[in-house]
């Protein structure tokens, strides 16, 4: 570990600019599919483990496409409207009779789902490690210290693409409106003749079709296997977590910077502690965040 720290303050520091690259770029992904959780936690109320689930699946429609013989990346409308279409039917089937009920039962209605999806995968495909290859070359900086493929810049883009798509939506059209309108007071939305019912399905599978992307991209940058949704499902309660529920910027700069930390963590303790870098951001996030709550109790009282 101290050697790989000295390689980033005296050997090569300009090793750091190859973390910060990788770390943003990937973290573009992370926040699209934040984005999608920060919508249905905050419009429905649903806490969505099986949100990670959904970026595997669209992940496998990149890679169904590579063995047909097409770019992976032309997967991406495919996934887009495929799950919004799942993420329908999921919803008039489970979410909608979860929707009254305790946080508990909608977390563990949706726990239930992810482990089925999981499963269905697994028959499906198998349980090997899949890689999506993109073809896309590798831009090498500063006499090849920094490396970086070029797919993290073209997801980086489309994500960008993507979410400038799903702000416009949600800021100008009548739909937008209204999932606005019920994540702010559903009661209030019902009276003025927003069908609540229709806006909870369209949020819900709004979310499913972003997780789809985001798995397209995903599985063209990592790899991708039927159990590697809850790392993804970890992350994005990290990052809406950490940004609150509602607020875009937070989420992208939440996303961000989980990239670069994992990263960092990555080199210096090696990969095998990347992913658990992850669950302890979250207990800090959850610790900052009870803390301020108890700053907060103190001042009203």
């Amino acid at each position: 570990m101290w050697d790989n720290l000295s390689i980033l303050t005296t050997h090569a520091p300009v090793f750091n600019i190859q973390l910060l690259l990788d770390g943003i770029l990937i973290g573009a992904v992370f926040a699209l599919a934040a984005y999608g959780l920060a919508l249905v936690w905050g419009v429905m109320n649903v806490k969505n483990l099986c949100q990670g689930e959904f970026v595997i699946m669209g992940g496998y429609f990149a890679w169904l496409m590579g063995k047909a013989g097409l770019h992976p990346i032309l997967a991406l409308p495919f996934a887009i409207v495929i799950m919004f279409g799942f993420g329908w039917v999921v919803y008039l089937t489970i979410i909608k009779r979860v929707l009254t009920k305790d946080m508990f039962t909608s977390l563990l209605t949706t726990f239930g789902l992810a482990i089925v999806i999981q499963q269905a995968l697994n028959l499906a495909f198998g349980p090997e490690v899949q890689a999506v290859q993109s073809d896309f070359h590798t831009l090498s900086l500063f006499d090849g210290f920094v490396t970086v493929a070029n797919i993290k810049f073209v997801s980086f883009v489309l994500c960008g693409l993507l979410a400038g798509a799903v702000v416009m939506f949600m800021k100008h059209s009548r739909m937008g409106q209204a999932i606005r309108a019920t994540a702010q007071d559903a009661r209030a939305a019902r009276v003025m003749g927003i069908d609540t019912e229709n806006v909870y399905a369209f949020t819900y599978s709004l979310n499913a079709a972003i997780c789809g992307a985001a798995g397209v991209l995903i599985s063209m940058i990592w790899v991708i296997q039927p159990f590697y949704g809850i790392t993804h499902s970890i992350r994005s309660f990290v990052i809406v977590t950490a940004a609150g529920i509602g607020n875009l910027p937070g989420v992208i700069m939440a996303a961000l910077g989980m990239g670069v930390a994992e990263q960092y963590v990555g080199f210096v303790m090696g990969a095998e502690f990347q992913q658990a870098s992850v669950v302890v951001i979250l207990l800090l996030v959850l610790i900052w965040r009870q803390m301020q709550m108890s700053k907060l109790r103190q001042v009203v009282q």
